[in-house]
């Protein structure tokens, strides 16, 4: 149980955050500050924090545990604002979808107290964001990837897995390497690949009518290019080397099937089709072995 979470950025991942602790009674009080006054007065009213703090730092005073639920690129600052009032004691997480560069800010920013912090990315959310859309049942029976480093403190890093194993997760650890890596390839590459063929359709000739003749398959294979664009803006470009090079690798595959098409190899192209077809079939989402260290 926590005396009081400190909540910083009270949107849909860290209002779920926040709903999910009160549920599972691991929380006696919510302190919450956002940039927007209004978010935090409409979490306030939503019974998603219990005081609306004027500031981060404010937010943080007093708190056992804090979250940081804002976006990659405001992590720096963010900690910055707040470190005046880290002890040792408390426990602080994100919910970032890039590991490097936040782990990097929070050495910077944090310094001596860095033990405190415990990097972790949720694999959940939804396309619609706000606080309005804040959902106890959020992390439910999700993956929580932890990316500890040599200075995390292991009683935080102990705490930080008790507490997203009681909200009903699993939990993973990872370096912050092999994460971003892994995600580099299976959620922001995909994101990218969403976003450049919505780009693609919309703006060439008679998109507007390619679009209004589209069925179920092209819904699902483009739904995560509804996602939020000022998140999905610095994941890219926190994770940019990861991502490039595995959009280098879905270049070079997607030219081996433009070249087959190109030369009427009917063969090499059912087969390729068939592999992938049957990988896709063979995959399940479920218990994660992390990739060997490098």
């Amino acid at each position: 149980m926590f005396e009081q979470l400190g909540l910083i950025g009270c949107g849909l991942m860290g209002g779920s955050f926040a709903l999910a602790m009160k549920r599972a009674g691991l929380v006696k009080r919510v302190v919450g500050y956002s940039k927007s006054p209004s978010t935090t007065e409409l979490a306030r009213q939503m019974g998603v924090i219990d005081v609306v703090a004027p500031s981060a730092l404010l937010a943080v005073s007093g708190a056992d545990i804090v979250l940081l639920a804002v976006p990659v690129a405001a992590t720096e600052a963010t900690i910055k604002s707040i470190k005046h009032l880290v002890t040792r004691q408390m426990l602080i997480m994100d919910v970032g979808s890039t590991k490097g560069s936040v782990v990097d800010a929070a050495r910077r920013a944090l310094r001596d107290h860095i033990g405190s912090f415990v990097p972790a990315h949720p694999i959940a959310g939804k396309e619609a964001s706000g606080v309005e859309h804040a959902d106890a049942n959020l992390y439910q029976g999700k993956q929580v990837i932890i990316t500890p480093i040599d200075r995390t403190n292991p009683t935080q890093l102990q705490k930080a897995t008790d507490l997203w194993a009681r909200l009903g997760c699993q939990v993973i650890n990872m370096t912050p390497e092999q994460h971003d890596a892994t995600f580099a390839a299976v959620s922001h590459l995909p994101h990218l690949i969403a976003f450049a063929l919505m780009q693609c359709i919309s703006n060439q000739e008679g998109g507007e009518s390619h679009l209004s003749l589209a069925g179920p398959g092209f819904r699902d294979f483009t739904r995560i290019a509804a996602s939020d664009p000022k998140v999905w803006r610095d994941i890219f470009l926190h994770n940019k080397e990861e991502l490039l090079a595995q959009s280098r690798l879905f270049q070079q595959a997607l030219q081996s099937l433009e070249l087959m098409i190109s030369n009427g190899n009917s063969d090499a192209l059912e087969t390729l089709i068939g592999q992938s077809s049957k990988t896709r079939a063979n995959w399940r989402m479920g218990p994660h072995k992390a990739p060997a260290a490098k």
